[in-house]
This record gives structure tokens, sequence and C-alpha cells, in this order.
């Protein structure tokens, strides 16, 4: 499965801004939770990801809160990509199927 969809990037803020992530709309998590299969620790999913030029693998994890997965977007991307908090991203995602 490939989607492609835009998203926010924001700052997980409970030890100060280390961690950033942007959420995955509701329907595309829908569609990662139908063809993952079995989910991994913590109920991750593995998944490639493009934002911009960038391409890495990562995993997506579930947020009670929205319904949704956020996904982590590393400090490397971020410098290259030129994303800060806030930044508004297009992001292509790959899950690989079970």
């Amino acid at each position: 499965m490939e989607r492609t969809f835009d998203a926010d990037v924001f700052a997980w803020d409970t030890d100060g801004p280390s961690w950033y992530f942007l959420r995955l709309p509701v329907e595309v998590a829908d569609e990662v939770r139908d063809v993952a299969g079995e989910p991994a620790g913590f109920g991750s999913v593995r998944v490639h990801v493009r934002i911009g030029e960038t391409v890495w693998a990562t995993s997506v994890f579930p947020e009670k809160s929205s319904g949704s997965y956020v996904l982590p977007v590393k400090k490397t991307v971020r410098e290259k990509e030129g994303i800060d908090d806030g930044s508004r991203v297009t992001v292509r995602l790959d899950v690989p199927g079970p």
C-alpha cells in the first residue's frame, strides 16, 4: 500500500522539543491497519517514508486520542528538508504487506 498526503509536523513537548512527529490522516491510518497484519511492539507498523528527497524506514505508532498513527520525523530528515515545528510536508508512505 502506498499513499501520499500532506501533514503538519509538531514537536512533542514532554521534555522539550526533542521529538518531532506528524499525524497520518485517519483514512490513511485505517488503510494502514487493514494491510499491516499483526502489529509489532506497542502496536507499531513498519513503513517506508519519503519527504522531499529523503527516504527512510521507520515505524508509525498508534495514537489513541486521534484514532490515527503518528510518524516520527528524525533530526537528519528535518535538517536536510528544512522542516521545523509547524511545517507542512508532503509524505509518501509505503506499508509493505504482511
